[in-house]
């Protein structure tokens, strides 16, 4: 389980950059807040997101580079495109056998089947580099693009919750689903994204 290793032991196992067929994930660094702040700047990002504030500031950026950096119970990587910052993706392990996905790209790198390429090399880092057997997700219930990727990915509807959005200021209604690992291994030959150390 995640919390038995320490942070050297998550720090050797966690790759710089996971490579997809169009996609390089990495981690953010201080280079990228500008980038960072100016694609997450954009209430339809923030209002599908739980925990993006809007307005969303290079200060917010700076805060949450140092917050990935600090190696806590979450593993997040800056997407890019032919080296374009376009989103984040990442997995939130802070709650013991609830690991979470979480995604989102700038508005103007919508449809075009970046977000399923991004989740998957995420969820492909996820189950390799760790022994949990389950990854959950979540999409707001008006949020169909995000319900179809997480359903592209393997992941299954399990019911609706209500969960707290930062930018809404309130709760709204979220599909939850749930990924295991049986079903990302006969799944896996979706990709081929591959660990670049």
């Amino acid at each position: 389980m995640l919390q038995d290793f320490s942070s050297a032991t998550l720090r050797e196992a966690r790759p710089n950059v996971v490579a997809t067929e169009r996609l390089t994930l990495r981690r953010p660094t201080l280079a990228d807040v500008r980038t960072i702040a100016q694609l997450a700047n954009d209430r339809r990002v923030a209002e599908n997101t739980r925990r993006l504030p809007h307005p969303y500031s290079p200060d917010d950026a700076v805060e949450f580079v140092r917050a990935t950096a600090a190696l806590g119970s979450e593993t997040v990587f800056l997407i890019e495109h032919d080296t374009t910052p376009i989103g984040m993706v990442g997995i939130d392990c802070s709650t013991p056998d609830n690991a979470e996905l979480g995604y989102w790209l700038g508005v103007e790198h919508w449809g075009r089947g970046f977000a399923t390429e991004a989740a998957r090399g995420a969820i492909d880092f996820f189950f390799e580099e760790f022994d949990e057997d389950h990854l959950y997700a979540g999409a707001r219930v008006t949020n169909p693009a995000s319900r179809n990727v997480l359903e592209k990915c393997g992941f299954q509807w399990s019911g609706v919750e209500l969960h707290r959005f930062l930018a809404l200021g309130s709760s709204t209604p979220v599909d939850c689903f749930r990924l295991t690992r049986g079903v990302w291994s006969s799944l896996k030959s979706w990709s081929s994204a591959r660990k670049v150390r």
